[in-house]
């Protein structure tokens, strides 16, 4: 098998199509995302080149089965429903879509936006995930968003009438938040009668307006580690308790709804990126490889113009970086990753020993799993297992 051959199971973990709409209305100041404020978009030579980017992946994968299309960003409810229509109409004409095909759309819940929802579903859009990160109108204004918490419930119900299926991130461990503070904003979010919800720890990140501020010393009241743990472990007995258990590392949902899309990642399947900066994962003439768009969406759409490719990398992964990478996915999952998937791709299971001992991982029949003891420590069970 040569350096990045695959193994026989080119379906598994399924295969999606990725759309990054780089334009968003205001940068927050946490996010480290491909996102640009810019005056005006002309949507027909955007809509014109994110097509002519699927036709090209199309032409290279053969009718590979389309389980899944998420529009991400940036603001992808920035774009007309007429430039989602002409995406997804490329996408079916590209691809066989599997019969309970997944179109997400990620939304701002402001009143513009959300009055754009009837067009979306229209357009082929069946679920949508909103952006509402608090849910009260301070802490919204301190994470820089432009909505208020009326205006986000307003969005959440209006889609709850024009979607099967409506997910909202909410981001928790924010400045001066206590455990009681986010019991009972969680509590608040778990009364919707949401399906889905992603939860997140703030994150301070390298260049952004909060890195900044951090590194000036001037972005205080952060949570240190025990408050940290302890609010990860009232986000998931609450969820729990709700029927809305965690089924990845920060995803929580009823049973059936879980995003179809985002497993693929997880499970480490194949998934085709167009758009500003887009990543991929490509199986390809018996290779597994990585790609890349150029970041600058005004370079990026110039260069699709004058060459029909938006690449700026195409690499393949040898075995050791898929079995890598499947094992940084997989263990995000509550069910974990396949050790004769791993066992395909060369991995020693011996190597898991040591953590199994120590209870951080557990063998459950063919598959690899994090325990609950280890799920809040995930990065450094990763850090350790990919050490040895």
């Amino acid at each position: 098998m040569s350096l990045g051959a695959l193994p026989e199971d080119l379906e598994t973990g399924g295969f999606g199509l990725y759309v990054h709409w780089p334009f968003c209305q205001a940068k927050c100041p946490y996010c480290d995302f491909n996102s640009h404020v810019v005056g005006g978009v002309d949507q027909g030579r955007w809509a014109r080149a994110l097509t002519s980017e699927i036709v090209r992946y199309a032409q290279e994968t053969g009718p590979r089965i389309l389980r899944s299309i998420f529009f991400g960003g940036g603001t992808p409810s920035l774009m007309l429903p007429e430039t989602v229509e002409a995406i997804v109409g490329a996408a079916r004409q590209a691809w066989p879509a599997a019969n309970d095909m997944e179109v997400t759309l990620e939304a701002n819940p402001t009143s513009v936006e959300a009055g754009r929802f009837v067009g979306y579903r229209d357009a082929g859009v069946t679920r949508v995930s909103l952006g509402v990160q608090a849910m009260n109108d301070p802490d919204l204004r301190r994470l820089g968003r432009m909505h208020s918490a009326a205006e986000a419930i307003a969005a959440y119900e209006l889609a709850r009438k024009e979607f099967g299926r409506v997910s909202f991130d909410l981001i928790y461990a924010r400045q001066d938040q206590t455990p009681e503070a986010w019991r009972s904003e969680l509590g608040q979010a778990l009364s919707l009668a949401v399906d889905h919800l992603s939860l997140y720890q703030l994150t301070i990140e390298e260049g952004t307006a909060f890195g900044d501020r951090y590194a000036a010393g001037k972005l205080r009241g952060l949570p240190d580690e025990d408050r940290s743990v302890a609010l990860w472990e009232i986000t998931q007995e609450q969820c729990e308790a709700a029927g809305m258990p965690g089924y990845e590392v920060s995803n929580h949902a009823r049973n059936g709804a879980e995003s179809l899309h985002n497993l693929i990642y997880w499970r480490y399947g194949d998934y085709v990126g167009v758009g500003p900066g887009a990543h991929g994962r490509l199986s390809v003439a018996g290779r597994k490889l990585a790609t890349e768009a150029v970041r600058a969406p005004g370079a990026w759409i110039a260069q699709v113009e004058a060459t029909g490719s938006g690449d700026s990398l195409r690499d393949p992964l040898s075995l050791e970086d898929q079995r890598t990478e499947a094992l940084l996915m997989g263990l995000r999952l509550r069910e974990g990753v396949s050790l004769p998937r791993l066992a395909r791709l060369g991995w020693d299971a011996a190597l898991a020993e040591p953590l199994i001992e120590e209870g951080w991982l557990l063998r459950r029949g063919d598959r690899l799993l994090i325990t609950a003891q280890g799920w809040p420590v995930l990065n450094a069970v990763l850090r350790r297992l990919l050490s040895d």
